[in-house]
């Protein structure tokens, strides 16, 4: 009987004060999510990219000695001339707001908020990577010139009107 009234005349500490305790965490927790998420995106993306030398490695063992150097230029120039044709036209096309087929906002990154730009990296390397795995079959058949144009266009307009129709919400 007396442990019942003990029981009964002791407060039980603020409710509200706990919810608010848990608001907190539940805040601070998608502010952390939102890290990971980054955080993956970029490593994973870092992977990825690491296969470009895989690929080199690949093509210059499937040449002769003397394309070697030919090769291995080729496969850094699918980075750069690939990353410059998807930052201004391919992005936009594969992840813009548009249509069904294509998207048409987003050029050249203006107004992308600083958390998709890890997302841009991450389908940036894979862009990267469809044009790298392709050349492999214009191993010492194929001019720089027409190279270039052939990685602009893949990593530019080929590859992200796929990714619209696949990865985005209306394709």
């Amino acid at each position: 009987m007396e442990a019942q009234a003990i029981n009964q005349s002791t407060p039980i500490s603020n409710t509200t004060e706990q919810d608010d305790n848990i608001q907190d965490l539940l805040s601070n927790f998608g502010i952390l999510q939102n890290n990971m998420d980054v955080f993956f995106l970029i490593i994973i993306g870092m992977l990825i990219f690491l296969m470009q030398g895989g690929f080199a490695l690949l093509e210059a063992g499937s040449v002769r000695s003397k394309n070697t150097t030919n090769i291995l230029i080729k496969n850094i120039l699918d980075l750069f001339i690939g990353g410059l044709a998807y930052w201004i036209l391919g992005f936009p096309l594969a992840f813009g707001e548009g249509n069904f087929f294509i998207g048409y906002s987003g050029w050249m990154s203006i107004g992308l908020e600083p958390e998709r730009l890890a997302f841009w990296f991450f389908q940036f390397v894979f862009a990267a990577t469809t044009a790298t795995i392709v050349s492999g079959s214009f191993a010492e058949r194929c001019g720089y010139g027409a190279y270039l144009v052939y990685s602009a266009v893949l990593t530019g307009f080929m590859y992200p009107v796929v990714c619209h129709w696949c990865w985005a919400d209306i394709g």
